[in-house]
């Protein structure tokens, strides 16, 4: 298993439009692709589960990844997260 944190550093946090592209990008790898946050555990391909989690500016989460391909979902959201300026 990999896995990453990383501080949220979108002013709006991590809504509606970055939660969509975080799903899409994670829903491309067949690895297990999970998103936590203040104790919760979401599966990063649901944008329910990750609207759920109400995540703000300077929120700490991690994401980790299980699987074949699990280096590279997790490569390919870092790349999101920092190329959209949602988290670093």
């Amino acid at each position: 298993m990999s896995k990453k944190t990383f501080t949220v550093t979108a002013d709006t946090g991590i809504h509606a439009r970055p939660a969509t592209l975080l799903v899409q990008t994670a829903s491309k790898y067949s690895s297990d692709v999970n998103l936590e946050f203040n104790g919760k555990k979401v599966n990063l391909k649901s944008i329910m589960g990750v609207m759920s989690l109400g995540i703000g500016k300077g929120a700490d989460i991690a994401i980790s990844a299980e699987g074949n391909d699990e280096t590279e979902a997790l490569d390919a959201i870092e790349t999101l997260l920092k190329s959209e300026g949602l988290a670093n």
